[in-house]
């Protein structure tokens, strides 16, 4: 590859590969270059260093968790179905993505815990989204609630047992299922007008 063809892209493509490959403690910049067959001066023209380059591929992991999210909180569906797709959405992805590929997700909460201000950004990104649903509940008068920020938080903060990945020990749980419908019901009946 030439520093011509390179791009931000296939630097965060080689990266990944080299933090499967080696974990993100032994991953250099250096070992990524050399996985594109360019200089370390040549992936520094695009990610100043290291963090810059560990936060560009945590930003591009959670993107993939955010993107799919954004299409449910905008379908033209009834506010109360379509805060469950995002729920069952949000919570299916981050369970496939652990037992698909345990190794790269371990990398990936690595990287993350690095990257706070990333992850605050991904956190405030997917609770505009709960906005969202929330407000078209509240106009259409599915949902009740007098400050729809709180209630966005206060429900991603409820659920997080079943999506924040420092909970991924407790998702092979054979009562994970059982008790995600039961925050499930708590939750909806909070939201519902006396």
């Amino acid at each position: 590859m030439t520093d011509s063809t390179l791009t931000p892209e296939r630097i965060l493509e080689a990266a990944e590969e080299v933090l499967r490959r080696y974990g993100p403690d032994k991953t250099t910049v250096v070992d990524v270059a050399r996985a594109l067959g360019v200089s370390h001066g040549s992936v520094y023209r695009h990610f100043p260093s290291k963090a810059a380059l560990r936060d560009a591929v945590t930003e591009r992991w959670l993107l993939g968790v955010s993107l799919p999210l954004a299409a449910v909180a905008n379908e033209s569906i009834s506010p109360l179905t379509r805060l469950r797709h995002w729920f069952d959405l949000l919570v299916t992805t981050k369970r496939r993505w652990s037992q698909q590929d345990p190794e790269l997700f371990a990398t990936y909460l690595a990287l993350a815990a690095e990257s706070r201000e990333v992850v605050r950004e991904h956190v405030t990104t997917l609770i505009a989204q709960l906005i969202t649903i929330l407000n078209a509940g509240v106009a259409s008068g599915v949902f009740y609630t007098d400050d729809v920020p709180t209630t966005a938080r206060a429900l991603f903060h409820a659920t997080a047992r079943f999506h924040d990945p420092v909970h991924a020990n407790h998702w092979a749980d054979p009562e994970i299922d059982s008790a995600y419908e039961g925050v499930w019901t708590l939750l909806v009946r909070a939201l519902q007008p006396d």
